[in-house]
């Protein structure tokens, strides 16, 4: 049963996030804010795709302790993607806000993404392994939660500053999203059923997409 309802599920997330994407990118008329939301959209989708596919295919055959291998590449092909993903909404926080030079925040931005990669390259993480430490997907995840805050605080404060209804709960979609994604990287390997929050985790992606689509259709009419 977790196989058939974990499969569906995946499915339609990211059939519906590469979607969006698309949908955005070819809708978004010029704009440049919509089309990289719409870029930023098919990024996560496409690099979540390295992750849930071989997950699928794991549980749908011989079950996920014989495929370390293909799903330790792809958790680490997805925490990259996921860094870039970031980089791509700091930006779209650019194009909305019309913001200008802040060279030093861009910086701070590149840092702590390129931390994030490096850590996220390294061989002790043994991404490969059934047994990879804790500790290296704690390092690797102290810049990338920085990287989140920062948004977090960018979005928050503009949306405010501005009064953008379109975006205001946008702080909040990735305040969940990492509010969820935290617990599973510190528990999950005692508490397999901390698992399940990848799921609320997943939904609050899928609203942060929704939020630049429903945007993108008022304002590009």
């Amino acid at each position: 049963m977790q196989a058939i309802m974990e499969t569906l599920f995946d499915a339609v997330y990211l059939i519906s996030v590469i979607t969006i994407g698309i949908l955005m990118i070819r809708g978004s008329k010029g704009n440049r804010q919509f089309r990289l939301f719409g870029v930023m959209a098919v990024v996560l989708g496409a690099g979540d795709a390295f992750h849930l596919v071989p997950r699928a295919y794991a549980l749908c055959t011989t079950g996920l302790e014989n495929y370390t291998a293909l799903l330790g590449l792809g958790k680490w092909i997805t925490s990259v993607t996921m860094t870039i993903f970031y980089v791509l909404l700091y930006y779209v926080w650019r194009q909305r806000y019309r913001v200008k030079g802040q060279g030093g925040l861009t910086a701070v931005v590149y840092i702590l993404a390129g931390l994030r990669i490096l850590l996220c390259m390294m061989p002790q993480n043994r991404w490969f392994s059934a047994d990879a430490p804790l500790s290296w997907g704690i390092y690797r995840n102290i810049p990338f939660a920085l990287l989140g805050l920062l948004v977090i605080v960018l979005f928050f404060r503009s949306a405010r500053e501005q009064r953008d209804r379109a975006f205001r709960w946008m702080w909040l979609t990735i305040v969940l999203s990492f509010g969820f994604y935290i617990p599973v990287v510190l528990w999950a390997d005692v508490m397999p059923m901390i698992g399940m929050l990848m799921i609320p985790k997943t939904c609050a992606y899928v609203w942060t997409v929704l939020i630049g689509y429903f945007s993108m259709k008022r304002e590009c009419r």
